[in-house]
């Protein structure tokens, strides 16, 4: 008897129940996917009858939201793919027809299917009566934000995936200020793409773009040097690598027209490769990741400084000589690079407002307030910060540095490198160092000490779970300290709008004069973040050491208090 089970593209037919229904979308979905690669994985689990792949699937539509889109490649609404990028494309170009119509640019990452995404986006675009730029090959996210403003676009698609692990991929979108967008627009733009119909119905010429030249890259390569004061020194040694992403050609190229010797390179990571073969993440700041960079600098000699961006270079991390670490060599916290940057601009002249993140140290505020420059907190992500009023300086603890808004309203892991090898050179010409400059900002404004509880889920019900559990039953102590203050930001206030975290102040005790715990879902990835900040204030340098050993012992406590009334 022949089997009448399945269709022309080798897919089951009718299955029972919320199966059957299940099977449907999915054929309905093949029936317009775009992507030959999508097609074949989505035909093969339909004809396996892989039930709860399929599924897994077509759980749900991945969000668009501030953070744009972001998540793990394949076939299905829930997955980042051509058709789910075609989508949002139509929906962003609707939105922008409505409010301000005008000039799209559009970069990508040398990530798996960035170039086809990109390609997508401007062929929607310029469907939809707009004018589309391509930037002229894979670039650093912040060439794309750069581009934006200099070119006077009305908006920019950077598709990346920053740090995320090889198999995601992600779409961010910038409007004609240079920002990544903030509410209401993300909601408008998300409901835009709700309404986009069949993808048929959505014309995607295959020309009438422009694809821009080098001239784009050479004019922010000229605008990165502004950072830079014309006769600071440009003699330091230092080993760079990107992590195999997109930001060693461009960084080089900044070093060297600034008239720094040339970073010594890392070359197994050296070149953009969008499997990232020598990380388990491509993310600094997750244990191991710099590990080659490292050896690399303990192989060389006088080496005084390692530098890192992650893939799409918007984020800089600084490794420094410590006969105490293993390997003589440890990673800086971003709170202690965003304290040195601070610091740094201060001694500079640099005028303007100074702001952070709320999970960002508070000595940034306390450099500020010395200095007698304005002070601004906002929500974590540069698309907050970005926006902050004559502002001069902005950080995040997550490796993110503003350090040019007139040329990059974002966190520009290039400039920052060129701010931190200019602040490293004139340490070693006056005989100092990176270390002893954070010895000497502790003894001045107190011992900020941080740290971070950081867990990751397959079950995302897991941080809904231990938030909800936090605000059931708020703890009234942690490692000793009472706890003076919990604040639930959903609430927001006059200074930051809603959002879903928790903030308690602790009251200090015996050397400890304050301590503080933020709590909140990642945006970005399935983890849940603890900040903890400890301060102590600091008598002189040979204080230092008891002070930041009773720091780390009270972080300790606070992660260990915190994990435990967390359900962790």
């Amino acid at each position: 008897m022949a089997d009448t089970s399945r269709t022309q593209h080798g897919i089951h037919g009718p299955r029972p129940g919320g199966e059957e229904e299940l099977f449907a979308r999915a054929r309905a979905w093949l029936a317009e996917d775009p992507d030959p690669d999508t097609r074949r994985e989505l035909a093969a689990l339909l004809d396996a009858g892989d039930t709860a792949a399929v599924a897994d699937r077509f759980r749900g539509t991945l969000r668009f939201g501030t953070a744009g889109l972001r998540g793990e490649m394949g076939a299905g609404p829930a997955r980042m793919n051509r058709a789910v990028v075609i989508r949002a494309a139509a929906g962003l170009a609707a939105y922008l027809r409505e409010k301000s119509p005008g000039l799209v640019v559009i970069g990508y990452d040398a990530r798996h299917k960035s170039a086809d995404f990109a390609a997508d986006t401007a062929a929607v675009v310029t469907g939809a009566g707009l004018r589309a730029a391509l930037l002229p090959r894979p670039l650093p996210t912040p060439v794309l934000a750069f581009a934006i403003r200099h070119l006077g676009a009305v908006a920019g698609v950077m598709v990346t995936a920053s740090h995320n692990p090889p198999r995601d991929n992600g779409y961010k979108v910038y409007l004609g200020d240079g920002s990544q967008i903030v509410p209401p627009a993300d909601a408008e733009i998300s409901a835009h793409i709700a309404a986009v119909g069949p993808l048929a119905e959505v014309p995607r010429p295959d020309r009438g773009w422009e694809v821009l030249g080098e001239e784009v890259v050479r004019a922010y390569l000229a605008r990165s040097g502004a950072v830079l004061s014309p006769d600071s020194p440009r003699e330091v040694r230092l080993v760079y690598t990107p992590l195999h992403g997109v930001g060693q050609e461009v960084l080089y190229a900044a070093f060297e027209r600034a008239g720094f010797p040339a970073p010594l390179p890392v070359p197994a990571q050296a070149d953009p490769d969008p499997d990232f073969p020598t990380v388990a993440f491509p993310n600094p700041e997750e244990p191991g990741a710099m590990d080659l960079a490292f050896a690399t600098a303990r192989e060389a000699s006088g080496v005084d400084l390692v530098l890192a961006n992650d893939p799409d270079a918007d984020r800089c991390a600084v490794g420094v000589p410590d006969a105490a670490a293993p390997g003589g060599w440890r990673m800086l916290r971003g709170d202690e690079v965003g304290a040195l940057l601070a610091t740094h601009l201060v001694r500079k002249g640099v005028r303007g407002t100074h702001a952070a993140s709320i999970v960002s140290s508070s000595l940034s505020g306390r450099i500020a307030a010395a200095a007698g420059l304005p002070f601004r907190e906002t929500l974590t992500g540069f698309k907050w910060l970005g926006r902050v009023p004559g502002l001069a300086y902005a950080y995040e603890e997550a490796l993110g540095y503003c350090v040019d808004p007139g040329g990059v309203r974002d966190k520009d892991g290039i400039t920052a490198a060129l701010a931190l090898a200019e602040l490293a050179a004139t340490l070693k010409r006056e005989g100092r160092t990176l270390t002893s400059l954070l010895d000497e900002i502790a003894v001045a404004h107190g011992l900020h000490a941080t740290d971070q509880l950081s867990v990751r889920v397959q079950d995302l019900s897991l941080i809904t779970e231990a938030l909800r559990r936090l605000r059931a039953r708020p703890p009234r102590e942690l490692a000793g300290l009472r706890v003076r203050s919990a604040e639930d930001l959903r609430q927001g206030s006059a200074e930051l709008p809603p959002t879903d975290g928790l903030r308690y102040h602790l009251d200090g005790a015996g050397e400890v004069s304050a301590a503080r715990v933020i709590v909140r879902p990642s945006g970005t990835e399935p983890k849940l973040k603890c900040y903890l900040e400890v301060v102590l204030p600091v008598s002189g340098p040979a204080a230092l050491p008891g002070a930041r050993a009773t720091a780390a012992g009270v972080l300790a406590a606070l992660k260990k208090d915190f994990a435990a009334q967390a359900g962790l």
